[in-house]
């Protein structure tokens, strides 16, 4: 299901190209629809990752079409990807990592998220059972292939950052472009890696195939702080300023729905969200996947806004690895805004 979302997406490259960047500059039929409460194209980088959860399911509750906005939900494997849709004009929006907000503004690129969907980033970095014995913590990270979910991506970023701070240089890590799901949990079973960083449900199956171990946990926000430092908002909506500016009412009513998504998810059990899921999801199975989401709830905000202490534990992490924004200044204030979840609450 989900690779006929993704070709289809493919397949209609050129148009949503065509439509997005008429759209950016807000005088196009296009951007026009849009302002209306028309069609809006949201990328997400793995629909089926629970870290991202709140997409799909603010689709399946309805709250969109309550809204008078017609989202269209695609998918890439990776943040990093759906990152470049949204730069290159195919889609108006992306729900992936608040960090991507800093990388593109040291590219000279304006981006804000409009929603935080979560104050940690849900990842863990799993060992394999095989490689357990020699990788007991980030500090052995030393010569080891490490899976992300692609190279730029999120993960990328964290996984350098845990070796970084744990005294092992990035030149001395070999990270491979993994995907999640069962591509991530191949390339550990064949041992093309000897640890990774996933999410769920992905950590679910894998410790329940006993594929491997979890090194660091940061599903919760003491598991972040534990990790990070601090508070380390992830999952976000996220929109180039200039066109979120130029269409505030439909960003309003996608802040509407998404805050009302987040408070239905904080009075319902994991079952229950499960439940609203496409089946397709739960490919380890139904129990495993409600387990999968009771074990990432924690990183969710209630109410979409970003934490005060979170923008600067990000841009430490990012700074102590990457030369490019190691020398560059940024202005935190322009990666985020409450405009549109102040007036949602």
């Amino acid at each position: 299901m989900r690779k006929n979302a993704r070709l289809a997406a493919v397949s209609v490259a050129a148009t949503l190209a065509l439509t997005s960047l008429s759209a950016c500059g807000g005088g196009s039929a296009a951007s026009d629809e849009a302002k209306s409460g028309g069609k809006v194209k949201i990328m997400v980088g793995g629909l089926d990752k629970v870290i991202y959860l709140p997409a799909m399911l603010t689709k399946r509750l309805g709250y969109f079409k309550d809204e008078g906005v017609d989202v269209e939900l695609l998918t890439e494997p990776a943040g990093v990807q759906a990152t470049t849709s949204l730069v290159s004009g195919d889609v108006q929006g992306v729900v992936g990592f608040y960090d991507h907000t800093l990388d593109l503004q040291a590219k000279g690129k304006q981006v804000e998220s409009v929603v935080q969907l979560s104050h940690a980033p849900g990842e863990v970095e799993m060992v394999s059972t095989k490689a357990a014995g020699d990788i007991t913590s980030p500090k052995d990270f030393k010569g080891k292939k490490l899976g992300v979910t692609g190279l730029g991506s999120s993960t990328d970023f964290l996984t350098k950052y845990l070796a970084v701070h744990n005294g092992v240089p990035t030149n001395q890590i070999t990270p491979v472009a993994v995907g999640a799901g069962q591509t991530f949990i191949s390339a550990l079973k064949k041992g093309s890696i000897q640890g990774g960083m996933t999410t769920e449900p992905t950590v679910s199956q894998v410790l329940d195939k006993k594929l491997g171990k979890v090194l660091v946990d940061m599903r919760t926000p003491e598991g972040s702080k534990k990790a990070l430092g601090g508070t380390y908002p992830s999952s976000s909506l996220y929109m180039n300023t200039e066109w979120a500016n130029s269409h505030k009412e439909t960003v309003q009513k996608l802040a509407n729905a998404f805050v009302k998504t987040l408070k239905w998810m904080s009075k319902h059990t994991p079952e229950e969200i499960a439940a609203k899921m496409p089946s397709d999801y739960a490919q380890g199975g139904k129990e495993l996947y409600a387990q999968s989401i009771k074990n990432t709830l924690p990183m969710f905000t209630t109410d979409g806004v970003m934490p005060a202490d979170g923008p600067r534990t990000v841009e430490r992490v990012l700074k102590a690895f990457n030369p490019n924004l190691k020398n560059t200044t940024i202005d935190l204030k322009k990666t985020y805004t409450t405009e549109f979840v102040e007036k949602a609450k």
